[in-house]
C-alpha cells in the first residue's frame, strides 16, 4: 500500500481512503447530516419530549387577565385614595373659613337662616323636577312599549298569513303535480289588488 502525505490527506477530509468501503461510510454520513439539517436538527429524546409540555413557557391567558385586573383595581384604589387626601384638605380649609366667620355670629344668623330656606326651597324644587322628569320618562317608555307590542302583533299576523299562503301553494296532488287552484286563488287576489 502507498504511503500518502498529509497534503493527500487534507484533500480526502483529513480521513485516508481505505477503498470502497469507506466512499459508502463517508457517502452515509453526508446523507444523514443533510437528512438532519433538513429535518431541522436532532430530534428529541423522549425524556425532552415529555418535559417539553410541562415547562412554563410565559405565556397564560388567564394569568395574564389576572394581572390585568388586579392592576386596574390597583389604580381605582390609588384614585380612591387621592380623592379622600384632597377632600380631607378640603374638609381642613373650609373648617378654617368656618371658624373665623363664627365670631362674626350677630350677621351670620341671619344670612344662615337664608341659605337654609333657599336651600329646602331649593331641595323641594329639585325634588319636584325629578318627579316630573321621572314621570316623563314612564310615559315615554310606555308609549314605546305599546308602539312595539303594536309592531309584533302585526309582525306576526303577516307572518301566519304568509306562512298559510305558502302552505297552500306548495300542496301536491297524489301524482306529485301542484294543486292548481290556490295558485288561481292568489293569482287572483294580487290582481283583485292591484285594480283596487
Amino acid at each position: 500500500m502507498k504511503s500518502r502525505t498529509a497534503e493527500d490527506e487534507s484533500h480526502h477530509g483529513g480521513a485516508p481512503i481505505n477503498g470502497s468501503k469507506s466512499i459508502k461510510k463517508h457517502k452515509q454520513m453526508m446523507m444523514k447530516k443533510k437528512n438532519m439539517r433538513r429535518l431541522g436538527g436532532g430530534g428529541l429524546s423522549l425524556e425532552a419530549f415529555a418535559n417539553a409540555k410541562s415547562t412554563s413557557n410565559n405565556y397564560n391567558p388567564a394569568l395574564i387577565k389576572k394581572q390585568k385586573e388586579f392592576y386596574k383595581n390597583a389604580k381605582y384604589v390609588s384614585k380612591y385614595k387621592k380623592s379622600l387626601k384632597q377632600q380631607g384638605k378640603q374638609n381642613d380649609i373650609s373648617s378654617a373659613i368656618r371658624q373665623p366667620q363664627d365670631e362674626n355670629e350677630g350677621e351670620g344668623v341671619s344670612q344662615r337662616s337664608k341659605k337654609n330656606k333657599k336651600k329646602k326651597d331649593s331641595s323641594h324644587s329639585l325634588k319636584e323636577l325629578y318627579e316630573k322628569k321621572r314621570e316623563e320618562e314612564e310615559r315615554t317608555r310606555i308609549e314605546r312599549d305599546t308602539i312595539f307590542q303594536a309592531k309584533k302583533e302585526k309582525r306576526e299576523r303577516v307572518e301566519s298569513q304568509r306562512k298559510a299562503a305558502r302552505e297552500k301553494m306548495f300542496k301536491r296532488t297524489r301524482k306529485g303535480q301542484p294543486v292548481m287552484k290556490y295558485r288561481i286563488e292568489h293569482l287572483l287576489q294580487t290582481i283583485q289588488g292591484s285594480t283596487s
